[in-house]
């Protein structure tokens, strides 16, 4: 089992930047696939950025393409997910998930139903 905690949220100016981490317990981080979602008031939990075991394949929504980016660091137990040119529409609340994997897999997972573990969140707002 794993626990996840997200940080680096926060207030920002549209075009601004901010890197979200996710770090993570246990000693089994890299079997774990993972994925960053966000949800809006009124809005469903939505995906922005998976990552596969082994950091190879990647998915992002069409929304984030080409200023978001998701990577991993297994030594240090964090996956990362960097937002560049930040626009009010991407206010959320920025949910790290983990789905454990047993054997290795190039598959990441776009769906909430496909992940175990959460996160509490951290709130990202973005003003125009």
């Amino acid at each position: 089992q794993v626990q996840v905690v997200e940080s680096g949220g926060g207030l920002v100016q549209a075009g601004d930047s901010l890197r979200l981490s996710c770090a993570a317990s246990g000693h089994t981080f890299s079997s774990y696939a993972m994925g960053w979602f966000r949800q809006a008031p009124g809005s469903e939990r939505e995906i922005v950025a998976a990552i596969n075991t082994g950091g190879t394949s990647t998915y992002y929504t069409d929304s984030v393409k080409g200023r978001f980016t998701i990577s991993r660091d297994d030594a240090k137990n964090t996956v990362y997910l960097r937002m560049n040119s930040l626009k009010p529409e991407d206010t959320a609340v920025y949910y790290c998930a983990a789905r454990r994997e047993y054997v290795f897999s190039n598959d990441y997972y776009s769906s909430p139903n496909d992940y175990a573990y959460w996160g509490q969140g951290t709130q990202v707002t973005v003003s125009s």
